[in-house]
């Protein structure tokens, strides 16, 4: 262990802002809106408003899902918000999402607007929505669901935990990093033996729950995502090395992957998606007018 002195937790915890690191300028132990700021509204009857962090790729990776099985209601606006500068505390995305974290939806191809938050929510509304990506058949249905919610309740221990102690933290922290690598390396064990069994987390089929896996321990055991797969050993984990390059190879995944991304190479973003054809004629003047 590091020789850091010891820390001896307060009586009662009050919010030190300098302590907050990379993110102290938009994390905050309040809720609620920061600023005053409506969302726009494009001419598709979904309207999305996110990031393309793993969260968001859930989202778009689902809706070009559903377009490519041929579901035209499935049209969607992919407005940016950029979390970076506190977008997501404007009024407008809070009356979206009280909770203030992408992605957000708003349905409106009803009389009257329905509002989705939570990625986890947001795929299952759809796949009841379109009939699709979620299976009908009680045991399957279950199997599905219950990689979903693993995938929302594991995924803090990846992104909040390991990955903020691993990359964002000021101060690396040797008994955080390692009790997070080691139960994330317990994660992927627990998926590395469900792969072994089968092709994809609920079965035979592609459903919503490697939807929302993929794009964080499939993004992981690719080296995307946090730069620890070496450090990691992702390489032992074969059959989610196959799970994860199975998934990439599907032409809908690549274009959901790109949607509302600020990161990586200028030809893997797209800042904002309003139609298919953005995909197709995207240039970096478009690019550049997004920032």
């Amino acid at each position: 262990m590091s020789g850091s002195p010891e820390y001896t937790p307060p009586k009662v915890w009050t919010w030190n802002k300098a302590n907050g690191g990379q993110f102290a300028s938009i994390n905050r132990p309040i809720a609620g809106p920061t600023h005053d700021k409506e969302l726009p509204v494009g001419r598709h009857p979904l309207q999305l408003y996110s990031l393309g962090t793993p969260n968001g790729q859930k989202v778009t990776i689902m809706l070009e899902e559903l377009l490519a099985l041929g579901h035209e209601g499935a049209e969607y606006d992919a407005w940016l918000i950029k979390i970076g500068d506190g977008d997501q505390f404007g009024s407008g995305f809070v009356a979206v999402n009280p909770n203030s974290k992408i992605p957000a939806l708003m349905d409106r191809s009803g009389p009257k607007p329905i509002r989705v938050f939570e990625s986890g929510a947001i795929l299952t509304y759809l796949a009841e929505k379109f009939g699709a990506f979620l299976p009908t058949e009680p045991s399957e249905r279950a199997e599905c669901l219950s990689w979903l919610f693993w995938q929302m309740g594991s995924a803090p221990y990846l992104g909040g935990g390991f990955g903020h102690f691993y990359a964002y933290a000021p101060t690396k922290i040797e008994y955080a990093i390692d009790r997070f690598a080691m139960e994330v390396k317990r994660q992927l064990d627990v998926l590395d033996r469900r792969l072994a069994e089968s092709e994809y987390l609920a079965g035979s089929d592609y459903t919503i729950a490697d939807i929302a896996v993929w794009p964080w321990y499939g993004g992981l055991v690719k080296g995307w995502t946090y730069g620890a797969a070496e450090f990691l050993q992702v390489e032992d984990y074969k059959n989610v090395l196959r799970w994860a390059d199975s998934i990439y190879s599907r032409p809908a995944v690549q274009r959901g992957r790109m949607v509302n991304r600020l990161s990586g190479e200028p030809s893997s973003q797209l800042h904002e998606r309003h139609d298919a054809s953005d995909f197709d004629t995207r240039t970096q003047d478009k690019l550049a007018a997004a920032e």
